[in-house]
């Protein structure tokens, strides 16, 4: 008879231990989509929606990789967007690429102008973010975090999608995919 009452009183402490415990934690917060709309807390950049964060890998690891997204001024006075961010990128840099004398050509960006409602892709064979020393932890199929900074210092940010080589490429305007090799 003993022994029922003792495994009784265990489970009723490790009941109690377990409430205790509960109470002693905050709630986990969830984490913010990947389209989620950014005007909720302070350090996000009021009136700014950052979309379809993509982190696409390099074919051969060591160079670069690239990042696209979409970027929108739903209200507020017209911004200029003048640095990215992406964990497990050592450094990460503004590109634009066009054609010049039928040849498709990279320039580095220092801004890009953001204006209140419109929105600014950057995408293969157009704007995009050129990722070095890419840590080794970003893994096709994974998700990381994307900063944007402003003109003003406000920031948003937002999960991107990590995916393999080639995954996020599309056709330039010149039929071709894009090759950031040569910038190296």
């Amino acid at each position: 008879m003993r022994a029922p009452v003792l495994a009784g009183m265990a489970c009723l402490a490790l009941a109690s231990g377990l409430a205790l415990a509960g109470c002693s934690k905050p709630a986990p917060q969830e984490s913010p989509s990947v389209a989620a709309s950014l005007d909720a807390t302070p350090e996000n950049a009021p009136g700014t929606t950052l979309t379809d964060a993509t982190v696409q890998l390099p074919a051969v690891a060591g160079n670069p990789g690239v990042a696209y997204f979409t970027l929108a001024q739903g209200s507020g006075p017209d911004r200029q967007l003048v640095a990215v961010h992406v964990d497990g990128a050592g450094r990460a840099e503004m590109h634009e690429s066009a054609m010049k004398d039928g040849m498709m050509q990279m320039s580095p960006l220092k801004a890009v102008p953001l204006q209140s409602g419109k929105s600014v892709e950057f995408k293969p064979g157009a704007n995009h973010v050129m990722l070095f020393d890419l840590a080794p932890t970003l893994k096709a199929g994974g998700v990381t975090e994307l900063t944007i900074t402003l003109d003003n210092g406000d920031k948003a940010t937002t999960k991107a999608k990590v995916v393999a080589p080639g995954a996020a490429a599309t056709s330039t305007a010149a039929g071709g995919s894009m090759d950031h090799m040569d910038h190296m």
